[in-house]
């Protein structure tokens, strides 16, 4: 068999796979190409705006680049890959495999071996993730206007919904990280329209079945009011939702303190209430970090950032990152093991850096430490206070 008949009879069943719907996937292997990092494609079937069409996956060493072609350009790229550049191409249908591959001598040869497969074949563009929060069932995701009464997700609301299963995704990691893997109380400050305390109550009465209490504090009465009612028709019976703000909410026992998108130093305020409660967790998405930027500007100081501080854009980053670099060294000083990092941000608070603390221990030198680097960074700075510092400064 010549080689172009074999190229072509391959062509032929992908074709044939794709017109009768038994076509799963092809991989291209054994590159031989100019490009240095491209190690394989992998070739799916996918619907586009109710189009058809073939997505190209090429996998290189360190990143994956996809591209999305009608079915006969992807069939007439294929051909072209399989005639120069990759020594075999495996075709996957439902029922058997079909592999044309080169040989050592220049002959390409074509072979087939059945496999009856229980795989249906997929059009879905993205591999469906699975989500910890599903969307079936869900009282409060309803109420809020994320899915509809039969679970489904509204497209308005994909981006909350991942949100949602992001936020919780991380907290689960951190959870497993306490000493039992559970909390008891929890207090979510400044919560909202309560979408990631539902989802987090759920998680741990549901997922978890641990006995929680939570509290969501908010001082809009209206969002009180709307959150409670949720919770009552959602049956969460030990999660309620009061009035007030942050730092005049007062209490005696919490595990978990949550405080996601308080405005510059209402952040601090959440901080140190999970601090003078020995709270085990904390995490905070700080916002809108204007105390230290105010210090900075008035401070004028001079240094070796000067020529980057000028600009505004710039200034606010420093003051961003200085600001959080400080609650970082607070939590350490009070024996938090502390993480900073990102998670998806909300559209329309595009704040995206987690403050996390976990409760441990620390040394009476690294203390000393700390405090040491925090007067240096003030100075350096120009910095005269950090609002944090200051609620604390009788323990430190």
């Amino acid at each position: 068999m010549s080689n172009q008949l074999s190229i072509q009879l391959f062509l032929d069943q992908l074709s044939e796979s794709i017109s009768l719907n038994l076509f799963l996937k092809a991989s291209l292997g054994n590159y031989h190409g100019n490009e240095k990092e491209l190690k394989n494609i992998y070739v799916r079937r996918v619907k586009i705006k109710r189009v058809e069409m073939l997505s190209f996956n090429y996998r290189y060493k360190t990143r994956d680049i996809f591209k999305n072609l009608s079915i006969q350009d992807g069939t007439d790229l294929i051909k072209n890959l399989i005639s120069n550049d990759f020594r075999i191409c495996t075709l996957f249908t439902t029922n058997k495999e079909v592999i044309i591959e080169h040989g050592k001598k220049g002959t390409i040869s074509l072979r087939e071996r059945q496999n009856a497969s229980n795989i249906k074949p997929s059009l879905s563009h993205d591999k469906e993730k699975k989500r910890i929060i599903k969307p079936a069932g869900k009282t409060y995701l309803q109420e809020l206007k994320v899915t509809d009464q039969e679970g489904n997700v509204f497209k308005n609301s994909q981006d909350k919904y991942r949100q949602i299963n992001q936020y919780i995704e991380i907290l689960s990691s951190l959870i497993k990280e306490l000493p039992d893997a559970k909390v008891r109380n929890v207090v979510d400050m400044g919560s909202g329209k309560g979408y990631l305390t539902f989802a987090l109550y759920d998680y741990l009465h549901n997922v978890l079945n641990q006995n929680v209490n939570m509290v969501g504090v908010e001082f809009r009465e209206d969002m009180v009011q709307l959150c409670n009612s949720i919770a009552e028709k959602s049956n969460f019976n030990q999660l309620r939702f009061v009035e007030g703000t942050i730092d005049n909410y007062n209490t005696d026992s919490i595990d978990l303190l949550i405080a996601l998108h308080a405005c510059d130093t209402a952040t601090d305020d959440a901080i140190y209430k999970g601090i003078k409660t020995n709270a085990e967790l904390i995490v905070v998405a700080p916002c809108c970090h204007k105390q230290i930027r105010r210090e900075m500007e008035k401070g004028k100081t001079k240094n070796d950032v000067s020529f980057l501080t000028k600009y505004g854009i710039f200034m606010e980053r420093q003051a961003e990152m200085i600001t959080d670099g400080i609650r970082a060294l607070v939590l350490e000083y009070f024996g938090y093991k502390t993480k900073i990092f990102e998670f998806i941000s909300d559209v329309h608070t595009p704040k995206n850096v987690l403050v996390v603390g976990i409760k441990g221990e620390i040394a009476t030198s690294r203390k000393t430490e700390i405090l040491a680097q925090i007067q240096q960074t003030k100075s350096y700075f120009g910095i005269g206070y950090h609002h944090l510092e200051r609620l604390l400064k009788d323990e430190m």
